[in-house]
């Protein structure tokens, strides 16, 4: 079988039809490329210069191998540079998981931030809620994920993005019943929709621990994974919702905001401890430290 190198000296004469003018091209001396040469015509089994003259010429063999034999060339120039781009993280592919709170603000600007900084990747979203998107990781389905912090096994590790204050939400027609300046404490035996406990964890785990520190009751009337479905209800009149500031971007009639006086509530970004996917390293090494520098 021939090698690159054989190839490279082949196309350097053929191209230039003068063996000096050749080896000075390939910075080599003759001698070697004549060898070159003369090692590639064994390896293809036909003669591929003419040599007969004091002038070089391709045999009809030769003209039949040229075209092929830049190809060759070419395919192997472009498979060493798409190599070099995938180990710098500037090609290949991302799949990353993001809750729908996080689909509104967040996602978005880190598509945006990834495609100028490698334009030529690859990218699979998929919305999934926290629990699933912590088996998806597992899976090895997905690279990274946009979740709520909560407690994960040893192999993944979470590192801040995003840090939210918290809204509460309330039917429009009861708007007038609820505090301006609302605190836990006013949802005390009021209908409540809370996350679900097994599709939204860590926003269940979260809030039922600060109800409980703060002595506060609230009359659940519905367990909702998704948070869109929940806006719905409370549009609906159903009862109120605690959701991230991100969530009043979603334009639901019937709905009053406010802020609420509670701790915020932070956005990490999830990844196995062994994924050695250079655009997640690029990403975890160049693009996450301006999200926690808030730039």
């Amino acid at each position: 079988m021939f090698e690159i190198s054989q190839l490279r000296c082949f196309v350097a004469v053929a191209e230039e039809l003068h063996f000096s003018r050749a080896a000075e091209r390939l910075n080599m001396t003759q001698p070697p490329l004549s060898r070159q040469i003369q090692l590639l015509e064994h390896n293809v089994g036909a003669q591929l210069l003419d040599r007969s003259s004091r002038v070089v010429r391709l045999t009809a063999a030769g003209k039949a191998f040229l075209p092929e034999a830049a190809r060759i060339l070419r395919l192997s120039e472009e498979a060493g540079l798409m190599a070099r781009r995938v180990a710098r993280g500037e090609q290949g592919s991302l799949a990353i998981g993001f809750t729908s709170a996080s689909g509104y603000t967040l996602l978005p600007e880190v598509v945006r931030r990834l495609r100028e900084r490698t334009p030529s990747i690859a990218l699979t979203l998929k919305e999934l809620v926290s629990t699933s998107q912590v088996e998806a990781l597992n899976a090895g389905q997905l690279d990274m994920a946009l979740m709520r912090s909560h407690v994960l096994q040893s192999d993944l590790i979470s590192l801040p993005i995003k840090t939210e204050g918290m809204l509460l939400a309330v039917p429009e027609g009861e708007a007038d019943t609820w505090p301006e300046q609302p605190t836990l404490a006013c949802l005390h035996q009021r209908h409540f929709i809370m996350y679900s406990p097994y599709e939204a964890r860590p926003f269940y785990q979260m809030l039922s621990a600060r109800f409980e520190r703060e002595g506060v009751v609230p009359d659940v009337v519905e367990h909702i994974g998704q948070v869109h479905t929940m806006l719905a209800l409370v549009s609906a009149g159903i009862g109120a919702a605690l959701v991230s500031e991100a969530c009043a971007r979603l334009q639901f009639d019937g709905i009053v905001y406010r802020r609420i006086d509670t701790e915020p509530v932070n956005t990490v970004c999830t990844y196995r401890r062994n994924n050695e996917n250079p655009i997640l390293q690029l990403f975890i090494r160049e693009i996450l430290p301006t999200f926690q520098a808030g730039r």
